[in-house]
């Protein structure tokens, strides 16, 4: 399968409590209300949003990337109550070696109730399934214990950690690497 199957036309995935979609111009507020705070953004490459114009960029950003076919989020919108809380998707795909790297964020509102963990689960099976996705791997900062439990209960395994492997915010990072094998895939 080539990339630009899969993200140019990025199928609706659904979990019990969200729904997987491509994001869009007017989600722009929901997202500028996680994407602004300083917690949400704390472990991750990007600084937080000060302005909506800020958000409106990262989305543009998001539809060049599903235009162009190019690896790229889904917007995880609340089944509930129509919101968009999150994203989460793969952040590079290497067709070659028949791996990606997954990425999200999450607003805080719904940290700690599992969100994240039955979203990362179904973009996983989706990776393995429909991208013939051979190895999925995530990083995460040292400190953000919050996020190593999302691998860990998405099946991920923790590889090590990665000395200065990302320079980020003025500073080179360690970060913790975790996979998740299709063979290893429940």
């Amino acid at each position: 399968m080539k990339a630009e199957d899969v993200f140019k036309d990025l199928p609706v995935l659904e979990t019990d409590r969200t729904i997987l979609r491509k994001l869009r111009l007017e989600d722009a507020q929901d997202i500028f209300e996680y994407c602004s705070d300083d917690e949400v953004s704390q472990y991750t490459t990007w600084f937080s949003h000060l302005t909506l114009e800020d958000t409106a960029g990262f989305i543009e950003r998001v539809l060049n990337a599903y235009h162009n076919g190019e690896a790229a989020s889904w917007g995880i919108e609340h089944k509930q109550t129509g919101k968009l809380i999150g994203t989460c998707g793969f952040v590079h795909w290497n067709i070659a070696h028949s791996k990606a790297e997954l990425g999200y964020a999450l607003s805080g509102k719904f940290w700690n109730q599992g969100f994240m963990s039955e979203v990362t689960r179904r973009i996983i099976q989706f990776g393995f399934e429909k991208m013939a996705l051979v190895r999925i791997e995530a990083r995460c900062h040292l400190e953000n214990r919050g996020s190593a439990r999302v691998m860990e209960k998405s099946g991920m395994e923790f590889e090590g950690i990665l000395r200065k492997h990302i320079f980020t915010k003025g500073e080179y990072q360690d970060v913790n690497m975790y996979s998740i094998i299709r063979n290893n895939n429940a």
